[in-house]
């Protein structure tokens, strides 16, 4: 080529370049649309990797009271003892189990569709410093273990029946529903983000549409909520 066109054709294609790059840094939706742009697939994909790394999300908390009261009688006695107990249970979800059939993009209707999976109780985390237990076993306590057995059924008890408040029906509809906006939000925020201004996340749980709602209960049992309060307690007065 000739030289004295050499110069000139370089410093032309310098000042294009130059802007260009004014122009699609101005005009980034203009850009992503003429060079095919990021893609709701790719981005959604990725959202999904980064949900899986997280491997759990608490969704929902909340702090229940049971009062459960026992009694025996032996020997022409009785004794009676009654145990309140507060526990913390969580509502999480597993997020490893999401797999990648699971996030559909309808380029359509501009709609992400994700199927997450089941809300999972977990807990309770008894709180052994709130624990109030009282009761009269008279004569019968004095002369047996009495007062050990009751508080081991009202220990039992009192677990399960924390357990039975956290999946009722209205505390379960919570932790659906905030399980259900945390997943919308976390695949809809990189969307807007990358331009994606009228996208619609929609998440649902496997057996929404079913008669028969289902879950996964992670409860801890009694014996082992216990123990775990009480290890707790222990460590809090060694700090």
């Amino acid at each position: 080529m000739d030289s004295r066109f050499t110069k000139p054709v370089a410093i032309l294609a310098i000042v294009v370049a130059l802007a260009l790059g004014v122009v699609v840094g101005t005009t980034t939706g203009m850009a992503d649309r003429i060079f095919g742009g990021p893609k709701a697939e790719t981005i959604a994909s990725a959202s999904l990797e980064s949900m899986r790394a997280q491997n759990r999300l608490i969704a929902f908390a909340a702090r229940y009271v049971s009062v459960t009261t026992s009694t025996t009688s032996r020997f022409g006695f009785s004794a009676k003892r009654t145990l309140i107990l507060p526990g913390d249970v969580r509502y999480e979800l597993d997020l490893s189990k999401l797999q990648p059939g699971d996030v559909k993009w309808d380029g359509s209707s501009h709609t992400l569709r994700v199927k997450r999976p089941e809300v999972e109780i977990a807990g309770p985390d008894v709180d052994l410093n709130a624990v109030q237990e009282y009761g009269a076993g008279g004569v019968l306590s004095v002369l047996t273990n009495a007062d050990q057995s009751l508080d081991q059924a009202n220990r039992a008890k009192a677990v399960a029946e924390l357990r039975r408040q956290a999946s009722a029906d209205v505390p379960m509809g919570l932790a659906r529903q905030a399980a259900r906006a945390a997943i919308e939000r976390s695949f809809a925020m990189p969307l807007l983000a990358a331009g994606f201004k009228d996208v619609k996340v929609v998440a649902r749980f496997p057996t929404e549409g079913s008669d028969e709602p289902s879950y996964m209960d992670l409860s801890t049992p009694y014996e082992q909520a216990i123990k775990e309060a009480e290890r707790r307690r222990a460590a809090e007065g060694q700090k």
